[in-house]
C-alpha cells in the first residue's frame, strides 16, 4: 500500500457511471428492512431523473443466524426493486456473523460497479442522498463522501469550503471501487465493529484520496436515546469500542496511547472494557495485531478517545 499522500491525477477520475448499494443485516428489527428499502427506492428515482444512464445495482449480505428474508420475499423485492430503477437485486445469507467489514467485503468480491454506497439497514436515505453523495466525485482527489446523520449529527469537523474530514463514518458513505481494489478494502481480520471505517478512510489518505463530509446529503441512522438525548449504548457497542480505540491506536503507531488508554479502561472502565483490554492483550501475545502504519501521523489525529477535533460534544 502507498503510504504517502499522493494526489490523484484529475485524468484518471470520472463520475462514476454505475453504484452498488450495499448493506449488511445482523438480526433486524420488524419493519426494519421494509423502511430502508423505501429510501433505497426513493434515492434512486431521484438519481436516475438527475442522470438517466446511472446504473444502480442492490447487494443486501446477511449475517443473521437464519435468513431474514424467504425465497418468496427475495422473488417480490427483485421484480419490486427493478421495475423501481435498479439495474438488480441480491440477497446473500453468509449463516453467520462475520462483523461490518467481513460481511462487507464479501459483497464487494460479487460488484463490478464503478463506486459503492455503504448503507447502514437500520437508517432511511432521504430522496437526494445519491446525487448530494456523487457529486463531488468530479473531484479526482475525492475517494469517500459521506452523508450528515440525523437526528443525532456525527459532531468531528470537517471543512466548510469543501468538506474535507478525518474519517467517513460507512453508516452512509459512497467510496470509489477503484479506492477500495487499491488499499484492498475493509480490514476485517482487525476491525469486527466498529473503527472499521475510520481505518477505511485513514488508509484512503494515505493512498491520496480525499474523504468529504457533505451536509446536503441527509440519513437517518436510528440511535437509542434517553429522555434528555443521550445516547443509549449496548454492552456489545461498548465492548467493541473500547477494543476498536485499542486496535486504532495499536495500528495507527501510538503504543503510547496503547498503554494509556488500556490502564484507564482497566481502572475507571466497567466489565466490557476490561474484557476489551484482555482481549486486545490476547492478540497483542498471539502476535496476531496488525502491523503499524503511518509512524509520522500523515492522517492519524486522535483526541481523547476520538478520530478527529470535534465541534461540539455529545453523550453524558
Amino acid at each position: 500500500m502507498n503510504t504517502e499522500q499522493t494526489p490523484r491525477s484529475s485524468s484518471r477520475s470520472h463520475v462514476p457511471s454505475s453504484i452498488g448499494i450495499h448493506s449488511v443485516l445482523y438480526h433486524p428489527e420488524p419493519g426494519q428492512v421494509d423502511r430502508f428499502l423505501q429510501g433505497v427506492r426513493a434515492a434512486v428515482a431521484v438519481a436516475r431523473r438527475c442522470w438517466p444512464d446511472l446504473s444502480l445495482t442492490l447487494q443486501i449480505g446477511d449475517c443473521s443466524s437464519d435468513p431474514t428474508l424467504g425465497s418468496d420475499a427475495v422473488d417480490g423485492l427483485r421484480k419490486s426493486l427493478t421495475c423501481s430503477g435498479l439495474s438488480s437485486f441480491t440477497y446473500q445469507p453468509f449463516g453467520r456473523n462475520m462483523g461490518s467489514a467481513g460481511g462487507h467485503n464479501a459483497l464487494l468480491k460479487e460488484s463490478d460497479a464503478d463506486a459503492i454506497l455503504i448503507v447502514n439497514p437500520d437508517s432511511y436515505m432521504s430522496p437526494d442522498t445519491v446525487v448530494e453523495l456523487l457529486s463531488p466525485f468530479a473531484d479526482a482527489e475525492v475517494g469517500i463522501t459521506e452523508a450528515r446523520q440525523l437526528p443525532i449529527e456525527h459532531p468531528k469537523q470537517f471543512d466548510v469550503r469543501d468538506g474535507t474530514t478525518s474519517w467517513a463514518s460507512t453508516a452512509c458513505a459512497l467510496i470509489r471501487h477503484d479506492l477500495l481494489r487499491e488499499i484492498g478494502g475493509f480490514d476485517a481480520e482487525t476491525f469486527f465493529l466498529y473503527c472499521d471505517d475510520v481505518d477505511l478512510s485513514w488508509r484512503a489518505r494515505l493512498a491520496g484520496y480525499r474523504v468529504v463530509h457533505r451536509p446536503s446529503a441527509c440519513v437517518f441512522h436510528d440511535k437509542r436515546l434517553n429522555g434528555e438525548g443521550i445516547l443509549l449504548p449496548s454492552s456489545a457497542e461498548v465492548y467493541y469500542s473500547a477494543e476498536a480505540a485499542l486496535l486504532m491506536a495499536w495500528k495507527y503507531s501510538r503504543p503510547d496511547l496503547v498503554e494509556k488508554w488500556s490502564g484507564e479502561l482497566l481502572e475507571g472502565g466497567n466489565t466490557e472494557h476490561r474484557r476489551a483490554v484482555e482481549e486486545f492483550r490476547r492478540r497483542q501475545a498471539d502476535l496476531s495485531l496488525p502491523e503499524p502504519l503511518d509512524p509520522e501521523a500523515k492522517v492519524a489525529t486522535f483526541v481523547d478517545y476520538n478520530y478527529a477535533q470535534h465541534r461540539f460534544g455529545v453523550g453524558g
